[in-house]
């Protein structure tokens, strides 16, 4: 399915730390996240070890937001989160 990623979501992407190419493994790879709103949401942790704003973070946690709308996948925002995750998933990158 084609992943229409909007422009909105690209920005809050610069600001909080990721990229297309990472939100793009998000939807295909993450796992399920719980959503409201009739949207659908995947996450990923990856691999961070270095610093943002000043502090060290071992991962990330990159969650994004998207609905399908005639067999296209469009994302809504992405919001990402950086500290250290007990739990790894099976999809997150070690």
């Amino acid at each position: 399915m084609e992943i229409q990623i909007d422009p909105h979501t690209l920005e809050r992407a610069e600001e909080r730390g990721t990229n297309e190419d990472e939100i793009k493994d998000v939807i295909e790879a993450g796992f399920t996240v719980p959503v409201k709103y009739g949207r659908i949401g995947k996450a990923k942790v990856y691999d961070f070890n270095r610093k943002r704003h000043g502090k060290y973070y071992e991962e990330k946690r990159v969650e994004v937001f998207y609905v399908i709308e005639g067999g296209l996948i469009i994302t809504v925002t992405v919001y990402v989160f950086y500290g250290k995750w007990e739990v790894q998933y099976e999809h997150s990158v070690q």
